[in-house]
């Protein structure tokens, strides 16, 4: 029996329609495929994970490109199942790739070469895929074709530019539609990370199944509200005996705790009286050498590298050194003509001219909690920059009913610190941790990201 005319043309324009899909499929493909990287300068042999790294633009009118790295879950663990995680550093104007991907829970960390690279035994791709985005725009690699833009950078547009981020690399990696999804930082991304997932669970409103399938955020040592903050950060130099009790006093009377405006020229004064009396030690971690004092150290890492897989203080340096290797860029693809400067770990400009930064982020907690969202907080008890004080201080202004009271959470048989759990959010601290928790205390922060991701509260 023959075919009508009516029944060839849609056969016809079934045809056409699979081939205009197939076409789609393959330019996206293409896009994609043209991200990976094949191998990095120094990597590790056998390496069993895919990554990719590359530029999505965010703004084609201002030509402003952000730069991302993604970090595949091993082959042999699944990634096709494994919920992705965005990571953000802060600064703000430091780069998510010197900082979270290089030294904290990425694959790779950097040797003291500067040219190598050792697998991180503790990294958070054994339990998610990671993508690490450089925002904003003047941070390590990414860029804007107009200059001003360095010069106005601020929380408003960095989030703005990072949900437009999402959207497009989401079209360039379609299989991770609809993945269970969530936002990671620290530091000043205490900014960031919060005001992004604003964004994202108000605009995914109303839409039964969204492509960007937000479950929640965890962020660590984290900017979140000045006037709690300012407290909580003086109690914690006086409670650990860096500053004197006459400087504390003064710095609690000059200092207009929460104010939008710049301090008060007395309170500068009593700040800088804080720095001297501190001496010559690293703020983000109170007890360990600061970089310029290990030099006695470093003298003995090439010959016995093995013996320097803990907490190394120099560790930034040695990114500093890998990032701006020639065959390095080339192969993550960076587009350094247009970036036009050697890549640093934090922009000299970004972070100085930063144009917006809102007082508090206790709304959009309070936002989110009610929303239903996962939402952890955890902190390094040994950061005198954003100390666990000024975290619980924050923590606490939310006025959350608390479901269980402060616990002491263990590894392996030791305290790895204590955790409080509130109706809608959970707090951890970490023992010995600096501001880079997984920096110092890798192993803890491995088994604080596991928790976070199967919403079990610390083990104990």
């Amino acid at each position: 029996m023959g075919y009508s005319t009516h029944s060839v043309s849609i056969i016809i324009w079934l045809f056409e329609l699979l081939l205009f899909v197939g076409k789609s499929y393959c330019l996206l493909n293409i896009d994609q495929e043209n991200d990976r990287i094949k191998q990095l300068p120094g990597e590790p042999s056998n390496v069993g994970f895919n990554q990719y790294s590359g530029y999505v633009t965010v703004n084609q009118q201002a030509g402003r490109a952000l730069f991302y790295w993604l970090t595949e879950v091993p082959t042999d663990r699944g990634p096709d199942s494994r919920p992705l995680v965005l990571w953000l550093n802060g600064g703000p104007g430091c780069s998510s790739i010197g900082y979270g991907a290089s030294e904290e829970v990425g694959p790779f960390r950097i040797n003291s070469d500067g040219k190598t690279l050792y697998l991180n035994p503790y990294s958070w791709t054994y339990w998610a895929n990671l993508l690490f985005l450089e925002s904003p725009a003047g941070v390590g690699f990414s860029y804007s074709n107009t200059s001003s833009d360095l010069y106005t950078a601020g929380d408003n547009r960095t989030a703005e530019d990072a949900y437009v981020f999402l959207l497009n690399w989401f079209e360039r990696f379609p299989q991770y539609k609809y993945r269970e999804f969530y936002i990671a930082g620290e530091s000043y991304a205490g900014h960031y990370v919060p005001q992004l997932s604003q964004i994202v669970y108000e605009r995914n409103k109303g839409i039964q199944n969204p492509v960007i399938n937000f479950k929640g955020f965890l962020v660590g040592n984290a900017v979140t509200d000045d006037y709690h903050d300012y407290i909580g950060t003086f109690e914690y130099w006086w409670t650990h005996g860096l500053i004197s009790d006459s400087t504390y006093k003064m710095l609690r009377i000059t200092c207009d705790l929460g104010s939008a405006t710049h301090p008060s020229t007395e309170c500068l004064k009593y700040l800088d009286i804080s720095d001297k009396e501190m001496g010559n030690i690293d703020p983000y971690s109170i007890y360990t050498l600061p970089c310029n004092g290990t030099s006695s150290l470093n003298r003995h890492r090439s010959h016995y590298p093995w013996m320097w897989r803990g907490y190394d203080p120099c560790t930034d340096k040695y990114a500093k050194v890998y990032f701006n290797l020639p065959e390095v860029q080339k192969a993550f693809h960076a587009n350094v003509t247009a970036v036009a400067y050697p890549w640093k770990a934090c922009s000299d400009i970004v972070g100085t001219y930063w144009a917006d930064s809102p007082l508090s982020m206790l709304p959009i907690y309070k936002e989110l909690v009610a929303a239903g969202l996962r939402i952890w907080v955890f902190s390094g008890d040994t950061d005198s920059v954003v100390p666990v004080t000024a975290t619980r201080y924050s923590i606490d202004a939310l006025k959350l009913p608390t479901v269980k009271s402060w616990y002491p959470w263990y590894d392996n048989g030791k305290v790895g610190g204590w955790s409080q759990l509130y109706k809608g959010l959970t707090l951890v601290s970490v023992t010995g941790a600096g501001h880079e928790v997984p920096l110092h205390r890798p192993r803890q922060a491995f088994i604080l990201f596991r928790s976070f991701l199967e919403n079990k509260p610390m083990p104990t």
